[in-house]
């Protein structure tokens, strides 16, 4: 998998360099001056209220809410986050890396990995619902303008990639659930015990269809708070397009980017994706490509002094769970 993930990594970059070398790095240039670190300011600030929604869906899976779990979610979401954008040839997945920084923080380690498994699922059961409002934006936009079968075409493929993806993951879930822990029990047996633990917690968690409905939603409404922050950087910036637009196509680009799971960070898909659907929603080539890497910007700043907390969390635990081993073996 690492391997495909570094073919993919630069295929990606290459498919990025494509796409700045046809829009035109000076055009790019420009845009990223008129977006600037206004833009960029904008969406540092406003990327409190998804994460915030984000730890929320997360929390509502652990009754009853309390501030204090709340805030240990949104840290483990924004940890988890950090590292699927910035870590993407670690032998640790982002999902991984959330359930550690919720465990550090307190929760069992199980309830952490159950939790954050489900809570993955109702993402991807929002970003489909999300997808099918961009999809419906396009074709309103599109509809009755020549070529316009090509693009609703591809949106429509997409929205069946992640239609596909969201079911397997559901009969993941609901099904194959006992042949993972039999799986584990048998290459990892010291790991059994706690698999199997935290597929009952899984399954505990699917008889609870009200509190799944909620995360969904709030994934949902973080979705689209999202998208209505980048109209915000943009409006600032001077850009004017409506916040409808702006949610069609933020709405699709992440829907390209979860069809295209294995290019590491979604390299060169999220330009292409930004640079091709952009124009559809009224953004120039070059003003969707700069908003595209501004927003990348913003996930390095946020990401990278999170993924340092995280480390040094984690280095603190292994210092006092050694030293700890020391003094029983004294």
């Amino acid at each position: 998998m690492k391997r495909w993930a570094i073919l993919a990594a630069i295929v990606g970059l290459a498919g990025a360099t494509v796409v700045v070398a046809l829009v035109g790095w000076p055009a790019i240039v420009q845009s990223l001056a008129r977006i600037g670190w206004r833009g960029l300011a904008v969406l540092i600030a406003y990327a409190a209220l998804p994460f915030s929604l984000l730890g929320l869906a997360w929390s509502s899976l652990d009754p009853p809410w309390r501030p204090r779990r709340w805030l240990t979610f949104i840290a483990a979401r924004m940890a988890r986050d950090a590292s699927g954008e910035l870590l993407p040839f670690s032998q640790v997945g982002g999902l991984v890396v959330g359930a550690r920084a919720a465990a550090i923080q307190g929760l069992a380690a199980t309830w952490a990995t159950a939790t954050v498994v489900v809570d993955v699922l109702n993402e991807l059961l929002a970003q489909l619902g999300f997808t099918i409002i961009g999809v419906v934006l396009l074709i309103g936009r599109l509809a009755g303008k020549p070529g316009e079968a090509s693009e609703i075409g591809a949106a429509v493929a997409g929205l069946g990639v992640t239609a596909v993806s969201t079911s397997a993951l559901v009969i993941l879930q609901r099904r194959g659930l006992g042949i993972i822990t039999g799986f584990l029990a048998r290459i990892a047996p010291g790991a059994a015990a706690a698999a199997k633990e935290t597929a009952v917690l899984i399954e505990g968690l699917h008889r609870r269809p009200g509190r799944l409905a909620l995360a969904v939603c709030l994934h949902l409404l973080a979705w689209a708070s999202s998208a209505f922050g980048v109209w915000l950087a943009l409006d600032v910036a001077g850009v004017r397009i409506s916040p409808l637009a702006v949610i069609g196509l933020e709405a699709l680009v992440l829907a390209a980017r979860s069809a295209m799971f294995i290019a590491p960070m979604g390299i060169g898909v999220q330009e292409a994706s930004y640079a091709i659907l952009g124009p559809l929603f009224g953004l120039s080539p070059d003003i969707a490509v700069a908003l595209s890497l501004i927003k990348r910007a913003r996930d390095l700043i946020i990401g990278a002094p999170v993924l340092l907390i995280w480390q040094i969390f984690e280095g603190r635990r292994v210092v006092i769970r050694r030293s700890g081993l020391t003094r029983g073996g004294v």
